[in-house]
């Protein structure tokens, strides 16, 4: 018991300390107010936390919850869709639909996996590139501060490669503590408690396909699918469409809050579902209900975290955001990159996603989708036609 409980707290901060920037950053970019923004983290902490708590209890698995790191990211480079952030709001909502349409129609689940995974890890690729960038360009404006962050994450990566984010992120925080207490004061920060604020959702069609699309695309594919896979790794069989739904459900439950989306974890699923957590597989379902209750307790706290954070330094907040995301970037342009047929299609849909353009109100991220599927599609069918051809060139050949 011991030991779930320590893995139980170890998901919790590795989860929470590794990827809250991120989150943070995300919905900062599609118009959220830093209340906004501080409700959209809480609400996230609280759905996940009781779906964690619920799916580990009702199925006596190590299943574990979590935001969409990727989503997050995704966000942070969407811009602020036309509508501003209720239009973004409206997405979530939608993205929530998506995922429990596709826990209820297994073909609509069968055919997100059909996607090839090399251009979903290129669109997410695409989509990081100019977030990981941060750290490099804000470390020459702002030295003193970014500088011992990158510091810290390198040596934490040479060191405990697992905590190299979470630290990196963690020491953010504590210079903006420092930064708040040398300027006005701690006494200025809210005390804590889940502070939630509600947006009416704005219905925009731009803001559905352009965000809301993607997001529920790189939820599935980075989130959703990897999150089972791990699962599996450990002999654990994952309930697919009841955790698509209760998600699903939850994300349109927080998305007036401002949650983007909760999902499977991935990475730090096997925190929870290792041998760490017990030498028994039966009893490692504790750890995650410990984890659940750790996202509820962060969500408790974290206003005054967020306040931190948009008090401290200027680009503080996104530079931590792009040291926690380079292990992703990493594994995203590896997954791309790694099988040589069809790589014209996967550099085209990461140089469309890097690149950030906008068309008739929808993102990057769509374009880049289509456009990776578009150049796959006639390259695989042309080069099946060429195989034909030459196939019944040789067939009428002449025998001499």
């Amino acid at each position: 018991m011991r030991r779930a409980v320590v893995a139980g707290v170890v998901t919790t901060v590795v989860g929470y300390t590794g990827a809250f920037a991120v989150v943070l950053t995300g919905l900062q970019s599609v118009g959220a107010t830093p209340v906004q923004a501080a409700s959209g983290l809480a609400v996230l902490c609280l759905t996940m936390g009781v779906a964690t708590i619920g799916m580990a209890w009702r199925y006596r698995m190590p299943i574990t919850i979590a935001w969409s790191t990727p989503g997050a990211a995704l966000l942070a480079s969407a811009g602020v869709p036309e509508g501003g952030w209720p239009a973004a709001v409206f997405a979530f909502v939608v993205t929530g639909a998506l995922l429990v349409i596709t826990g209820l129609v297994p073909s609509l689940g069968r055919l997100v996996a059909r996607i090839p995974t090399q251009l979903a890890q290129a669109m997410l690729a695409g989509v990081l590139v100019p977030i990981c960038l941060v750290p490099v360009q804000s470390v020459l404006k702002a030295p003193t501060v970014i500088a011992p962050v990158l510091v810290t994450w390198l040596v934490m990566l040479a060191w405990k490669p697992r905590w190299a984010a979470a630290t990196s992120v963690g020491l953010a925080l504590v210079i903006a503590v420092v930064a708040v207490a040398l300027g006005p004061g701690l006494d200025t920060l809210p005390a804590p408690g889940a502070a939630l604020a509600f947006t009416m959702p704005a219905p925009s069609w731009s803001a559905a396909i352009g965000l809301a699309v993607p997001l529920w695309l790189v939820t599935m594919a980075s989130q959703n699918i990897p999150g089972v896979a791990v699962l599996a790794s450990f002999g654990y069989r994952a309930p697919w469409r009841s955790a698509l739904t209760l998600t699903g459900l939850g994300t349109i439950i927080g998305a007036p809050f401002g949650g983007h989306a909760i999902n499977y974890a991935a990475i730090s699923a096997a925190l929870a579902a290792s041998p760490d957590a017990g030498d028994d597989p039966s009893g490692r379902w504790r750890a995650a209900v410990v984890a659940g209750v750790g996202y509820l307790g962060f969500g408790g706290v974290t206003a005054t975290i967020t306040a931190l954070v948009f008090a401290g330094p200027p680009g503080l907040l996104q530079a931590a955001a792009g040291v926690a995301l380079l292990g992703t970037l990493g594994a995203s342009l590896a997954g791309a990159l790694a099988p040589a047929e069809g790589r014209e299609s996967v550099v085209v849909t990461f140089l469309v996603a890097a690149s950030g353009v906008s068309v008739l109100g929808v993102g990057a991220a769509f374009w880049a989708l289509a456009a990776g599927l578009v150049v796959r599609g006639v390259t695989s069918g042309a080069a099946r036609g060429f195989r034909r051809r030459d196939a019944r060139s040789r067939d009428a050949e002449p025998v001499l």
